[in-house]
């Protein structure tokens, strides 16, 4: 396997997108609980571009950007029209310690800036590994609260925010 292109996604990525999302939801229960819609889900309201990795056909990672809720820019401490929130991001297992979800992180953060927004996420406290990614490509936790929604194993969600590097410096 050659190292995998990252681009925008297109309309005919859905059904691949879903596919790949559907063996991650198998492995790891992400999303905790799988959507009616899967197609739907990965395109959420307030969507602002989505990108995929791909290795010829196959897609191996996901993410998109969206517009941030009034919530999660009161975690951050910046007004909305400021942030754009990294969403729906997964890597199928054999992506994983190839730099490909590293390399989706980094191309929605740059696709964030260069439209003049700072990059934002929410993460689930069980995503240990996202965790690790996050800090490890220099993001900064901005805090943490209590979700509304169950994960898979009954807990009340615990999300923390992260911040990308350099937000609120300018």
């Amino acid at each position: 396997m050659g190292q995998p292109e990252i681009r925008r996604r297109g309309d005919d990525d859905l059904k691949a997108c879903a596919e790949a999302l559907a063996t991650v939801h198998d492995a790891d229960r992400y999303p905790a609980k799988w959507p009616a819609d899967p197609g739907g889900w990965l395109t959420p309201d307030g969507m602002l571009g989505a990108w995929v990795a791909v290795d010829g056909p196959d897609v191996l990672g996901h993410v998109t950007l969206t517009r941030t809720d009034d919530v999660l820019a009161a975690d951050v401490g910046l007004p909305p029209e400021e942030l754009a929130s990294v969403a729906r991001l997964f890597t199928t297992a054999s992506a994983r310690r190839r730099g490909v979800a590293g390399a989706l992180l980094a191309t929605v953060t740059a696709a964030a800036a260069d439209g003049g927004l700072w990059a934002v996420l929410e993460v689930e406290d069980g995503g240990e590994a996202a965790v690790a990614l996050y800090e490890r490509a220099g993001w900064r936790h901005a805090g943490s609260r209590s979700g509304d929604w169950t994960t898979a194993d009954g807990r009340t969600a615990l999300l923390h925010t992260y911040v990308a590097p350099g937000a609120g410096t300018r």
